[in-house]
């Protein structure tokens, strides 16, 4: 028993026993491979976030670590991502300016509220929460913040400063309206930036591949394209003195040395406000990560535990809090890199944080004279593949009421905010749900042919017997739905003055709450004054068991608890016929 407590909290003793020499070598490629594309990833994101560089790289060494000793996921890639560092920007640019002492601080106090909440909802096995916020409303809400990502990086990719809106409307305008103000070198920067990453993203792979290069070195060289472009313009930049002479804007100094041990500032005043935000940020974040992680465990039939991902990135967090970072989460391109790199267990992550720790400690010099437009060019095509116009398409016309919760969100981030955005969205969801279980499908129903199965009289041929109505509930019974179902029985019942039986078909019904009990009593009443006698068909054991407690069976008085359709009709019929005898 202690031995499978301890597995599930720390998921290394599953892996740890057999690891190899060939897992070592596939783990170390792949962290190699994630480390180039998360060194300048890293930079953009803080740069995103409105925070130094340095503090995205900060941000990929601890948190990293820790995910990497906790989490159930063997591919999952954790580090700065858009979404979340949209977010962070968003909360702090009410609260401070950005590059100021008080903006760094709310971001570290950020990531330790993020940390918290995600930890205590790990250990107090809560991961089911998240269910709450729909497909559709994620999709809605990262089409329009890669929408808003994108635009905000106007400034770095022009060359003149754009003020921050969460309206594109207003960054648009303002861009257009001061066109004349674009930077030529930094617009030729960011041109070439582009030009290098959807190549090396695109093209390069199927060139390599045609001129017959191996797989394995086809796919790491086409993952390098932001250390490719961060190479090329930082080489161009340097030669050419652009900062100088051009005024491109660039990283300039990055402090060397491993992230400082920081502790929180731990205003309670501050907490408050910043705990709303803590809390979508947690959920946002880890609905990515474990959406990601159980597509990519799925490849290889492996399992994932929701709750253990909530503790490890809970860790993760936390740990970037006391290391100078910022929020951090699982991100999709990342991992997808490090699972076709070969990452066989955590490990990789471990060994992608080493090589980040001795980039920050030695390398750093190297990144002074880094464009922040590589950086802007390297967000744009990373949030790129978030707008999801397929997801739109399909969902309208498998279901209008789920491209409503996408549509509304879609429109509310970009026009209320990121925050208030995903909040109406998950709400507009929960209600259109409450609205659909709240008028269930009721389904008369009559037998096919001779047979034992019994069919919706509206779409199949079936037969049905004049004193017997048999009607199926296609949704289990709350409070919102009972009055809708009572009301429709006594209706039917009451436009066929014939029937003495009332059958309903109960294979659909999942549970019966205390409000939908006491609604069957009274049914049962109504029923039995207008001398019609409520039966019941195909009831589930675990609702018969609740049933069964408050002796349910004597409400029904005459009426019976059928094990199937076939077997109340004709018990029911038979009654009939000996009466008649």
């Amino acid at each position: 028993m202690q031995t499978g407590m301890l597995k599930r909290y720390l998921p290394l003793l599953e892996w740890m026993p057999g690891y190899d020499r060939q897992m070592l070598a596939s783990d170390g490629m792949a962290g190699l491979i994630v480390a180039i594309m998360l060194v300048p990833q890293g930079m953009a994101y803080a740069l995103l976030a409105g925070l130094p560089p340095e503090v995205g790289l900060y941000a990929s060494i601890v948190p990293l670590i820790f995910y990497g000793l906790l989490g159930s996921s063997r591919a999952l890639a954790v580090g700065p991502v858009a979404i979340v560092s949209l977010m962070v920007a968003t909360t702090l640019g009410t609260l401070a300016e950005a590059g100021t002492v008080g903006y760094l601080a709310g971001a570290v106090l950020l990531a330790f509220l993020s940390g918290a909440i995600l930890l205590g909802m790990g250990l107090a096995r809560l991961g089911f929460l998240v269910n709450f916020l729909s497909h559709p409303v994620i999709s809605g809400f990262s089409s329009a913040a890669a929408l808003v990502i994108g635009f905000s990086q106007l400034k770095h990719l022009l060359g003149f400063d754009i003020p921050r809106s969460h309206l594109i409307t207003e960054t648009i305008a303002h861009a257009i309206t001061h066109i004349g103000q674009i930077n030529p070198a930094t617009f030729g920067i960011a041109a070439v930036s582009l030009a290098i990453l959807l190549v090396w993203k695109g093209r390069l792979g199927a060139w390599m591949k045609s001129a017959g290069i191996s797989a394995g070195v086809t796919d790491a060289i086409s993952k390098s394209g932001p250390l490719v472009a961060v190479l090329v313009t930082t080489l161009a930049v340097w030669l050419l003195g652009l900062n100088q002479s051009a005024g491109v804007s660039i990283v300039a100094d990055i402090p060397a040395g491993l992230p400082p041990f920081t502790l929180p500032a731990f205003d309670l005043a501050l907490m408050q406000q910043l705990l709303p935000a803590a809390l979508l940020i947690s959920l946002v974040g880890f609905l990515e990560s474990v959406s990601v992680a159980k597509s990519l465990a799925s490849k290889r039939r492996q399992k994932i535990d929701a709750n253990q991902e909530l503790v490890a990135l809970g860790a993760a967090n936390i740990g970037a809090s006391f290391t100078g970072g910022y929020p951090v989460t699982g991100g999709f391109s990342r991992s997808l890199v490090n699972f076709t790199a070969g990452a066989v267990t955590p490990l990789a992550s471990i060994i992608t944080a080493v090589l980040v720790g001795i980039t920050v400690l030695l390398l750093t010099p190297l990144l002074y004279f880094l464009p922040k437009a590589t950086l802007a060019a390297i967000i744009v095509v990373a949030v790129a593949n978030l707008i999801d116009v397929k997801m739109v398409r399909e969902t309208w016309a498998y279901n209008k009421t789920d491209a409503l919760s996408l549509i509304v969100t879609f429109v509310a981030v970009l026009t209320i905010g990121i925050e208030m955005g995903i909040v109406i969205g998950a709400g507009l969801s929960i209600a259109l749900y409450l609205y659909r279980t709240s008028r269930p499908h009721i389904a008369v129903v009559g037998r096919v042919g001779e047979t034992e199965h019994f069919r919706n009289v509206l779409r199949h041929k079936v037969h049905t017997d004049d004193d017997i109505l048999i009607v199926r509930v296609d949704e289990s019974l709350y409070f919102a739905n009972t009055a809708y179902l009572e009301d429709e029985l006594l209706a039917r019942v009451a436009d066929q003055p014939q029937i003495n039986h009332l059958v309903l078909i109960m294979s659909a019904v999942n549970f019966i709450d205390a409000s939908a009990l006491e609604t069957l009593e009274t049914l049962i009443e109504r029923l039995r004054d207008a001398r019609v006698t409520l039966h019941m068909a195909e009831v589930k054991g675990p609702v018969m068991d609740k049933l069964q407690r408050v002796d349910f069976e004597h409400t029904l008085g005459d009426g019976n608890v059928y094990l199937s359709t076939h077997e109340a009709v004709a018990d029911l019929k038979a009654g009939s016929t000996r009466q008649v005898a």
